[in-house]
């Protein structure tokens, strides 16, 4: 791919203006070096609303489409950024990788394995890169986590597990009204469905795809009551902006206050907690859990453990054999965040309230943007999305069989064994490259440890 001048713009199309795309197209305005030039989205008022906060924002008229492919074969872009249903985005990043333009997805599951390989084959085919813009692998504690493991605090990593636990029974109950496509995938399917914020971090931690991959797949689904049991009685009360998109989207009486609203009594597909465990080619073992359609509070539930210690996220608390203060005690974990604080994180701490997610969205995003601008693979590449996208449709086969294992493709085609290095960068995932910051160098405990300057 070729780079972007330094003294050239990003010039970006953005597709999918629903409540998350309006948001990152408001982050993208305020960032330095990019041009939004194009919207896409199939519903008008969408479109007509994005336009108008470009014009607002930066004085310059932008051009809109109801059809991505006409916004694609227009031509006089970068990069694409897709914030479309999940089952539309890896076709919007095929389109855009036949035309030679970079393209960044939302998260999300995918529907097949086989469109998986088909977004790998368009990458390969074309040699233009498309990213992930998954959020979670640039939070301040999956950053440090990541430094722990390269600086091997842990020993020899053996398990991992993620969760999914967040209480979205309005959104995606409500999703025909709010225009959310979240609704049509837990009525219809039974799946792992929202994978990547679960495995993205930790696939990084156990270098999947590059030196390791994942072998196989067993998925388990409870039972489903919490989303029918919420239509039944309707008395929860919402978050904000489902209310504001259910003021600007639902012409007509709630569905709360309608006795005979067609959904009640109706059976839902996906199971209220949703448990999958991976095996690696390396031995070690993962497990994710997926629970959004039950009365609950948010729970990362993040495990890291290895030979030498190990680190729980439910608890904040840590235990590292020969460093811990009493044997056989949990610590808590806030020292070790501290001590082992990515650089990337410190250096962009200036940025913690651009966009949502406590600055992360900031992150993900330039990190694909820089990307782009040296015209090099992103830190979340063709192989990690297909891997990651792919939990959903194979914990599906793994269901739908009964909890039977199910074989994990190899995206790659063998070259997880010996994968070239990324191109460094401050944003890399694979490896923390500290030639990419600004640092001296100090003793500390004995040992010699960059410090971030600013």
């Amino acid at each position: 791919m070729k780079p972007v001048s330094e003294n050239e713009k990003i010039k970006l199309g953005v597709i999918g203006l629903g409540a998350r795309g309006k948001g990152q197209l408001g982050m993208l305005l305020g960032m330095d070096g990019v041009e939004v030039v194009s919207v896409c989205d199939v519903i008008d008022s969408r479109v007509s609303s994005g336009l108008q906060k470009i014009r607002e924002s930066t004085g310059k008229e932008a051009k809109g489409y109801a059809d991505y492919r006409d916004l694609i074969n227009a031509g006089g872009i970068d990069a694409v950024l897709i914030f479309t249903s999940w089952q539309t985005h890896i076709r919007i990043a095929i389109a855009a990788m036949r035309k030679g333009i970079y393209a960044a997805t939302e998260v999300g599951g995918a529907t097949s394995v086989e469109e998986c390989w088909s977004l790998v084959r368009a990458c390969e085919e074309t040699g233009t890169p498309c990213m992930m813009l998954e959020n979670a692998n640039y939070g301040g504690k999956q950053l440090a986590l990541l430094r722990m493991v390269k600086e091997n605090l842990f020993g020899e990593l053996i398990h991992c597990t993620g969760a999914y636990q967040h209480d979205l029974r309005d959104e995606i109950g409500l999703g025909r009204e709010i225009n959310h496509y979240r609704f049509d995938h837990f009525v219809n399917r039974n799946a792992e469905l929202y994978p990547t914020h679960e495995i993205g971090p930790l696939a990084k931690y156990l270098d999947i795809n590059r030196g390791n991959r994942f072998m196989s797949l067993v998925s388990m689904s409870s039972k489903s009551k919490g989303l029918s049991k919420w239509y039944k009685e309707s008395r929860r009360a919402w978050n904000s902006w489902v209310l504001d998109e259910l003021n600007a989207n639902y012409k007509g009486e709630r569905p709360e206050k309608i006795e005979n609203y067609d959904m009640i009594g109706r059976d839902i597909a996906c199971g209220d907690v949703v448990t999958t465990m991976i095996k690696c080619a390396r031995g070690e073992t993962i497990t994710i859990v997926h629970d959004c359609t039950l009365a609950r509070a948010r729970l990362s539930n993040m495990r890291v453990q290895g030979t030498q210690g190990i680190y729980m996220g439910d608890s904040g608390q840590m235990y590292i054999e020969g460093t811990s203060p009493v044997e056989d005690q949990w610590e808590t974990s806030e020292p070790y965040f501290k001590e082992y604080e990515h650089p990337l994180w410190t250096e962009t701490s200036a940025n913690r309230d651009k966009g949502s997610h406590g600055g992360t969205d900031h992150l993900v995003m330039s990190a694909f943007l820089d990307a782009v601008r040296r015209g090099v693979e992103p830190p979340i590449d063709v192989y990690d999305m297909a891997a990651w996208m792919a939990i959903t449709a194979l914990s599906e086969d793994s269901i739908t069989l009964g909890s039977t294992s199910v074989v994990f493709p190899d995206f790659t085609g063998g070259r997880w064994m010996k994968r070239e290095p990324v191109s460094p960068s401050k944003y890399a995932l694979d490896n923390i490259y500290w030639d990419c910051f600004k640092y001296i160098g100090i003793v500390l405990n004995n040992k010699s440890v960059p410090m971030i300057y600013l």
